[in-house]
């Protein structure tokens, strides 16, 4: 199966997708996309516009997997600067252009994922974890093994552990954030079973069909 792993990061949902699928992962940021590529050599790493990219060449896949960027979504909504005062940002609606046009024209299996926003989501989702999920198949329930109550005040040694990814390497300041952004391998893993096993129902309806 080809699939689009966009806004990719270090690929936390992809770790335990093996390598049986021809996997293109788009993520903006240069090193960052270096260290996808290190644990996932036999993918196909883009660095660039990850929205843009969607746009251009979504039909040439047959699963999308889209984490655009959380920040202006979440509870905290502010951005820091370096006198440490605070300035409110406009919610990014990128994440819902994407929802909506996957929904209209990809005839592909796509999950959509993203923070439980600070307001009502204008469009709503399935709530699995810590995050929101829009896909045009039901995910349903899932409970995440082996997670401490303390994950999200977990420092960067914990959660290189826990994830299976080692940032020793990497230079930026932000270790931390690489890791919290992650969504957690397990889940990435039942997402796509999940969309593999409906996709194997549908085709096999469909094959009845004819």
């Amino acid at each position: 199966m080809k699939i689009l792993n966009l806004y990719a990061g270090i690929g936390g949902n992809r770790k335990l997708w093996g390598d049986d699928h021809e996997i293109t992962a788009v993520e903006y940021n240069k090193e960052i996309a270096e260290i996808y590529k290190e644990n996932f050599p036999n993918d196909t790493v883009i660095i660039g516009d990850a929205h843009q990219y969607l746009l251009n060449n979504f039909k040439q896949f047959d699963f999308i997997w889209s984490s655009p960027p959380c920040q202006s979504h979440t509870r905290l909504n502010t951005a820091s600067f370096p006198s440490g005062s605070k300035a409110y940002v406009f919610p990014d609606l990128k994440l819902y252009e994407e929802i909506i046009f996957l929904k209209q024209w990809f005839k592909g299996k796509y999950v959509i994922e993203n923070v439980i926003p600070y307001y009502i989501p204008l469009i709503a989702g399935e709530e699995v974890d810590r995050h929101l999920f829009w896909a045009n198949f039901k995910i349903g329930n899932y409970i995440v093994k082996n997670k401490k109550e303390s994950h999200e005040k977990a420092q960067v040694a914990y959660l290189e552990k826990f994830l299976g990814y080692d940032l020793i390497n990497y230079k930026g300041n932000n270790k931390r954030q690489i890791l919290r952004n992650c969504v957690l391998p397990e889940t990435g893993k039942y997402i796509l079973d999940r969309a593999l096993d409906i996709k194997e129902q549908e085709d096999i309806k469909q094959g009845q069909l004819f």
